[in-house]
């Protein structure tokens, strides 16, 4: 629905909106001082990337994960690495009980959230008629409900803070149909968060931003099986992988002040897969 001036006005409480207290110098920008993040999936791959890049830039960061008890030790290393506070919590991303818990745990902890990056992801590589449903629900809980999960309860936080960053990890295969791989749950739980995260972005526009990453295929466990490396190989321009340090600048500046206009975005980091 359309509305005039005069509506959104009324709607919205008048405009123009005062530009937020970004800092001139664009390095001072990109530092996370003083910020607390949370990444979920953090024990490696992406994840860990961006919460090596969140404390490299002098945030603070509460590590999720599931199984993987590295993260611990990880993050302990981390925060002395970094000179930064770094915690890390168990938590399956299925679960809304366990979700809601920990994200108010982290907030206890911490203060406060400034950043969340719903990154957990999983992926069963089988065409929809090899595949079982345990297997699709699987997929569905971790990819789809586990996104809306961390969605709700860091949400609202944000929306009694006043303030709050979502950064939603898809895939490029969430948004092209011509993917030639034999995963079509995982596409098409991607293309959901994706879209979700869009929407959120103008649900929450009063007190959050919320942005999208898609990532193409990465040199990660995910990404190592030989036909994803051959796929990448083919499609991508670049003629490779990437590799997970090449990731971290794309979650820091939407995490950081130097995105500060920026939400409902889709970023794409492919390779130059998804070129016609």
């Amino acid at each position: 629905m359309s509305m005039n001036f005069d509506d959104c006005a009324t709607a919205r409480g008048g405009f123009p909106r005062p530009f937020p207290d970004t800092p001139e110098n664009v390095l001072e920008q990109f530092s996370l001082s003083g910020k607390v993040t949370v990444v979920t999936g953090a024990a490696d791959g992406l994840g860990y990337a961006v919460a090596e890049a969140f404390a490299e830039a002098g945030g603070d960061v509460a590590m999720w994960y599931n199984s993987n008890d590295v993260a611990i030790t990880k993050a302990k290393a981390l925060g002395e690495q970094c000179g930064v506070r770094t915690m890390a919590y168990q938590v399956d991303v299925s679960d809304p009980e366990q979700v809601q818990a920990v994200t108010a745990k982290v907030a206890r902890d911490f203060g406060k959230i400034d950043v969340f990056v719903a990154n957990a992801g999983m992926a069963i590589s089988k065409p929809i008629l090899e595949q079982t449903l345990p297997e699709f629900e699987k997929q569905m809980s971790v990819n789809v409900n586990g996104v809306v999960y961390c969605a709700k309860y860091a949400g609202e936080i944000f929306k009694s803070q006043g303030f709050g960053n979502l950064i939603i990890t898809s895939s490029m295969s969430g948004h092209i149909v011509n993917v030639p791989t034999d995963q079509p749950i995982y596409n098409g739980t991607k293309a959901f968060v994706t879209h979700f995260g869009k929407s959120l972005a103008r649900e929450w526009r009063e007190f959050a931003r919320v942005n999208v990453v898609s990532p193409g295929f990465f040199d990660t466990k995910m990404g190592a099986s030989p036909s994803a490396v051959n796929e990448a190989y083919r499609m991508a321009v670049l003629g490779r992988q990437g590799h997970v340090k090449e990731i971290k600048g794309i979650y820091l500046y939407l995490a950081s002040s130097a995105s500060s206009y920026m939400t409902g975005s889709d970023v794409l980091i492919d390779g130059g897969y998804v070129l016609p």
